[in-house]
């Protein structure tokens, strides 16, 4: 097994510990945790905008294309 030394906020140490002894284990086992945690994850998709929104639809039925928007600004329609 590697060793890895870091620095860490002491604000984030007190948080560590608290949460390692609310889970009912040491320091060292919450911190491997957390990191096995971490690097299991899947990654954020990293497509556009639309891309992504017409991935999350395809399984219910969309079909048309989200055009991506580039520079669009957005007008306030203001009320006289």
């Amino acid at each position: 097994m590697t060793e890895l030394v870091i620095r860490i906020d002491d604000a984030v140490m007190a948080r560590l510990q608290r949460r390692a002894q609310e889970d009912g284990r040491s320091l060292e086992d919450q911190i491997h945790d957390i990191l096995r945690r971490a690097v299991e994850q899947k990654p954020l998709p990293r497509g556009r905008l639309g891309s992504e929104i017409a991935a999350l639809f395809t399984r219910v039925g969309l079909e048309s294309d989200i055009p991506e928007l580039r520079g669009c600004t957005v007008k306030h329609l203001s009320r006289d």
